[in-house]
């Protein structure tokens, strides 16, 4: 649901040596606004009430030189909220210099860096942190401080990773929304590693095309994104503090492309000083091509999770997905305004809880888009962790200017 950048490009009159190309720069970005409701008034003390709107500006600057061999990105991105000062954020997601050899490629930098094939959750996306406060549903990531370097052969390409530095996760503020009933203190936060949040952290991943499969497996090695919270005592008030242990994780993602068919299949074994465990998300996109002869694509989503931790117990707080299965629909218009619109249910298998989603966008003429973004949660069971959400039904409206 991605709208072309309407970029302006400009030539370097220095040239880089006698004969060479002029070096190349280009501005773009995009200014938006985001404007949320929820339905009910705040479950825990603090919380605000209804409405919450928020700013956003992310430009990018890219230059490329040596007939396009190096190239240099640099993109920030600064969001102010109205009611959660822990929302608004300034972050890079991106500050990279990329070289291009002729079977080879040298990334290093701040950047992001994702795997995964499946919709619903992405299990071996593992290098980057998540912004928990730009987007509930994770699919917004901090920037990772990272060298990459990629060889390309004919059984595959392989990427080794050197990651230094950690970002730790963001989560809302005490008075914001999405949270459950103890906010997480940000200034609480301890690491099993010695070497706390400068901890070198190591990455190796193999992909490869084989007919009709893409194919990817991977090694990690470093600090685990996902934060155990604990209750801690701030003052007269209780919060949550974060503890990052290390991990070793294993990941193997495969993308099957059969017909109108899209089979999808994600699994991870990790690590820990306190546990090892199995997870995977599998599952199937259908897509009908020209419903009814007409332009429209209409597109069936089922995938499944499965986590070995089940629902834990007093020395492991078990997996948020332990068995459930989810349901989707995207349908395309691929009209000039690039419609879209996704619906998704998910359902626990084992409480009796359900999330909904709805995810639509549409260009408006050619530098802007609006999106629509609905989440719905149910449950009466305390286990599962739709529960601390349940009067956090909301809206959101995001319209934004691409330049």
């Amino acid at each position: 649901m991605s709208v072309s950048k309407l970029t302006k490009t400009a030539a370097v009159a220095m040239l880089l040596s006698p004969g060479a190309i002029a070096a190349q720069f280009e501005y773009s970005g995009k200014v938006g606004t985001e404007q949320r409701y929820f339905v009910d008034q705040g479950q825990y003390p603090k919380q605000f009430a209804h409405t919450q709107q928020s700013f956003f500006i992310s430009p990018e600057l890219y230059w490329q030189w040596n007939s396009g061999d190096d190239s240099l990105t640099f993109q920030p991105f600064y969001r102010y909220d109205s009611e959660d000062n822990q929302r608004s954020h300034l972050d890079i997601r991106e500050l990279s210099y990329i070289h291009v050899g002729k079977d080879w490629e040298l990334k290093a930098g701040i950047r992001k860096e994702y795997w995964g094939v499946t919709e619903f959750q992405h299990l071996v996306d593992v290098l980057n942190q998540t912004d928990g406060v730009d987007s509930f549903d994770g699919e917004q990531k901090l920037g990772q401080q990272m060298v990459n370097l990629s060889l390309v052969r004919d059984w595959g390409i392989v990427d080794m990773y050197l990651l230094p530095g950690f970002r730790e996760r963001t989560f809302s503020g005490e008075k914001g929304r999405l949270r459950g009933p103890l906010p997480v203190d940000k200034n609480n936060v301890d690491y099993e590693s010695g070497a706390g949040e400068n901890h070198l952290d190591l990455a190796t991943r193999w992909s490869h095309t084989i007919g009709d499969f893409d194919v990817g497996a991977y090694w990690f090695h470093g600090t685990n994104r996902e934060p155990e919270l604990t209750a801690s005592q701030d003052g007269e008030k209780q919060v949550l503090r974060q503890y990052y242990r290390q991990m070793e994780q294993l990941g193997l993602d495969i993308q099957a492309t059969k017909g109108d068919f899209l089979w999808k299949f994600e699994a991870i074994y990790r690590s820990t000083s306190a546990e090892d465990f199995w997870a995977t998300q599998a599952g199937f996109e259908y897509t009908r091509v020209g419903v009814f002869d007409s332009a429209v694509d209409l597109g069936f989503l089922l995938e499944y999770a499965w986590d070995s931790r089940g629902e834990g117990d007093t020395d492991s707080p078990g997996a948020a997905m332990q068995s459930d299965l989810f349901f989707g629909s995207r349908l395309a218009l691929n009209d000039v305004q690039s419609t879209e619109v996704l619906l998704g249910l998910g359902t626990d298998l084992q409480h009796s809880a359900t999330s909904f989603i709805v995810e639509a966008s549409r260009r408006i003429g050619e530098s802007f888009k609006a999106s629509l973004d609905v989440r719905v949660f149910q449950s009466s069971d305390k286990q599962d962790a739709w529960y601390y959400l349940s009067n956090d039904d909301h809206l959101g409206f995001t319209l934004e200017w691409y330049y």
